[in-house]
């Protein structure tokens, strides 16, 4: 369990440190004008804990509107187990130069085991920080830890970590202008 985790951690490192070595482009990016996005992610369910490992699929929308310094988000995923979880909340886009971003989110959610692990509660909360490379056309490859807990509102709160790769497309490159 702790080996896994060192794993993510030191991935997680490697991934910020590529900022630093990789030279910027010639073509600056706007940070004020990331458009609308839909993501794409493929991971992995209970990553940590490994006591009910699954594959998990993601999907969601990623709004340009700030709220402060906060963007709105909205998602869902589910795993090769059948659970099933909804959300909305906000996040965070750190830049650092032009292509690397550090994005760290909170997402209040509902949440369904399906035949996978029960987590105590319907309502679970999703913080998740993720490391990004964002592309000429303002796409991003990324990669993502997520912690899902209850906030012990439930009798049980076993929580469960997650670790997706995502790909994220300007909403505008899906559905023309």
């Amino acid at each position: 369990m702790r080996a896994r985790l060192r794993i993510v951690v030191w991935g997680l490192a490697v991934l910020a440190g590529l900022s630093l070595a990789v030279p910027a482009a010639a073509q600056s990016l706007d940070s004020d004008s990331d458009p609308d996005a839909l993501a794409f992610g493929a991971g992995w369910w209970d990553v940590v804990q490994n006591k009910d490992t699954a594959a998990l699929l993601n999907l969601e929308y990623r709004s340009n509107k700030k709220l402060w310094w906060f963007k709105p988000q909205a998602g869902m995923f589910g795993t090769s187990k059948g659970g099933f979880y909804l959300y909305a909340g906000i996040r965070l886009d750190v830049y650092f130069g032009d292509r690397f971003v550090f994005t760290p989110s909170f997402s209040p959610g509902v949440y369904h085991e399906g035949n996978g692990r029960d987590l105590g509660f319907e309502l679970e909360f999703r913080s998740s920080a993720e490391i990004a490379y964002r592309f000429d056309d303002y796409s991003r490859l990324s990669l993502g830890i997520a912690h899902l807990s209850n906030a012990s509102l439930g009798d049980r709160n076993p929580g469960v970590e997650t670790l997706t790769l995502t790909y994220s497309v300007p909403l505008s490159k899906l559905v023309g202008d």
